[in-house]
């Protein structure tokens, strides 16, 4: 099961043999919380942790086969396991087949392909918790249920989309973001973009909405001298590419949408925020459907020119698409 699943509704009775697999450490540690409250209630004299590099399957075994003197059971966590796993695959085997009764074993992996034997029998007999990055949709409703859940308010479509663009998929980073917001809202309960623009990031955030607003306006002396701002204060290129790409996503979006609608209901649609309907207007129909319908295109472009795909300084190139997205070159 994934991750998500497991934190929302854990089995009643955790199995022998539990992997955490994938890559996305902040799951890793709220599953393993869960896990340490249903089997040794946080004792930690029941806890042992090894390293999986330098961990030996006889002495794993032994840990598993020692009683507690304090809890009924024990709870052996193999943490960065790769290796483990490989040299010992063949006892591991052995292990699930014939696990110890008052001990649980953890094995932290990286990869855990689904062809071996030894997955196979971890899920007909233990329990394989995915770890994996969340995307799309499935990262959004993951915010918005931790705002939930965690902290007893709610955050709305648009600040949850923002959040991520601003902060990256992440989700340590995220919910530590997400507590700082939290607090700021306070007793309002709900979490809205303002709040995000204001937060996160904090003046940075803002000058980059005004160097977007300053694009899609013309207003060109503005954005280039934010966008210069940005860049000495050290604000990363690809993640005011972010920024960017949040606001200029929703034009392209809506120019699609317009070929069956009237365009201030198509950015609505798109997700432009209210205020911005009637400027984003009047910017699509100064840039004309021809290069309004290239916006996603030279988006994608930018981001893998940033990630290496052109010889130009990330600076040049950023100059650059705010020319375009302006309707400025060709």
């Amino acid at each position: 099961m994934h991750a998500v699943e497991f934190l929302k509704q854990p089995p009643a009775e955790i199995p022998p043999v539990v992997v955490l697999s994938g890559g996305q450490r902040h799951l890793k540690q709220a599953a393993l919380t869960i896990l340490r409250k249903q089997i040794i209630d946080d004792d930690d004299t029941s806890l042992t942790r090894f390293l999986g590099r330098d961990a030996q399957l006889q002495t794993v075994s032994d840990e598993l086969h020692t009683v507690s003197m304090w809890g009924d059971r024990r709870l052996i966590v193999v943490d960065d396991a790769d290796d483990f796993v490989t040299k010992y695959r063949g006892g591991l085997e052995k292990l699930v087949e014939k696990p110890a009764k008052k001990s649980v074993l953890v094995l932290d992996v990286g990869t855990w392909p689904k062809t071996t034997r030894l997955y196979k029998q971890v899920l007909a007999k233990g329990l394989d918790i995915e770890c994996s990055d969340l995307k799309g949709t499935q990262l959004l409703k993951w915010l918005q249920d931790s705002t939930k859940d965690t902290y007893g308010q709610t955050i709305s479509r648009d600040a949850a989309a923002l959040l991520i663009e601003l902060v990256g998929e992440e989700l340590g980073l995220l919910d530590s973001e997400l507590a700082k917001l939290a607090s700021y809202v306070g007793g309002r309960q709900k979490i809205e973009i303002g709040d995000v623009k204001s937060i996160v990031g904090g003046w940075r955030t803002e000058t980059t909405w005004a160097m977007t607003d300053a694009t899609r306006d013309d207003d060109l002396g503005f954005a280039l001298n934010a966008l210069d701002q940005l860049l000495t204060a050290g604000e990363p290129p690809m993640k005011l590419l972010g920024g960017i790409s949040y606001v200029f996503k929703k034009f392209a979006q809506a120019t699609e949408l317009a070929r069956s609608c009237p365009l201030d209901q198509a950015l609505r649609q798109a997700g432009t925020f209210p205020q911005a309907v009637v400027p984003a207007q009047s910017y699509l129909r100064r840039l004309g459907r021809h290069k309004a319908e290239r916006l996603l295109q030279r988006l994608l472009e930018a981001d893998a020119g940033l990630k290496g795909a052109s010889p130009l300084p990330d600076r040049m190139q950023l100059e650059r698409l705010l020319l375009e997205l302006a309707g400025r070159l060709a």
